[in-house]
């Protein structure tokens, strides 16, 4: 016999999860309405599990919920975006000083040489949606190999994905090429074992990313 709790959590978990990917993923975009009817029809389930997943992922930072109104994408103002980035900066810069130190470690060196391989690759003419794949992989390379999970959680909490598809295309030419040229000098410290000059490179790296921020026009942020 089915436990009816669990079809009910299994139900639940689905369109959780089925949400959080198109969000990260970048098919649901930052502003985005959700609109009840909709999901409920493309998922093929009833409007309680939406409803409750709406609120899982609010309480995850990924939505946000207008009372009476509406829910959609979670959309950061230029302040919220600012100190995200400063965040970033102090606890990326953490996990490139210890990722760099366990250079020695050969299955770290190996695994973090294959995540970081894009960014050798020639990037002239790189759609948005390249440009933000290599820069998720690089990014989470860095967190994935300093070895310490709670760093790497934390890392992955500030949701990196959902402030590169609010910036949009803003991002290319040559603001793409002068990223892609840090990322691979930022690598080549992490390889080299060189731990002071990784943490400081990435903390340049993230601050020029926030000085980007200053320069966009106020429409690409939430009021």
């Amino acid at each position: 016999m089915t436990n009816p709790s669990a079809t009910q959590r299994s139900t639940l978990e689905y369109v959780v999860d089925s949400l959080r990917h198109a969000i990260l993923s970048g098919r649901l975009v930052p502003g985005q309405r959700l609109v009840e009817a909709d999901l409920t029809r493309e998922l093929g389930v009833s409007r309680g599990p939406v409803r409750e997943s709406f609120r899982r992922l609010s309480a995850e930072g990924l939505v946000e919920s207008i009372p009476n109104q509406t829910t959609m994408v979670r959309r950061y103002s230029q302040l919220e975006m600012k100190e995200l980035f400063e965040v970033r900066a102090e606890l990326e810069a953490l996990a490139a000083r210890r990722t760099a130190s366990r250079m020695n470690e050969a299955c770290v060196r190996e695994r973090f040489l294959q995540a970081t391989q894009p960014i050798w690759e020639d990037h002239h003419g790189m759609s948005p949606a390249a440009y933000f794949e290599e820069n998720r992989r690089f990014h989470q390379a860095i967190a994935d190999e300093c070895g310490n999970a709670k760093l790497t959680d934390f890392i992955g909490r500030l949701q990196l994905p959902m402030i590169m598809f609010q910036l949009g295309n803003a991002i290319h030419g040559e603001a793409q090429q002068e990223s892609v040229v840090e990322h691979r000098l930022i690598a080549q410290a992490i390889v080299s074992g060189d731990a002071d000059k990784s943490a400081q490179l990435i903390r340049e790296h993230l601050r020029r990313a926030s000085e980007f921020v200053d320069r966009m026009p106020a429409d690409t942020f939430r009021p």
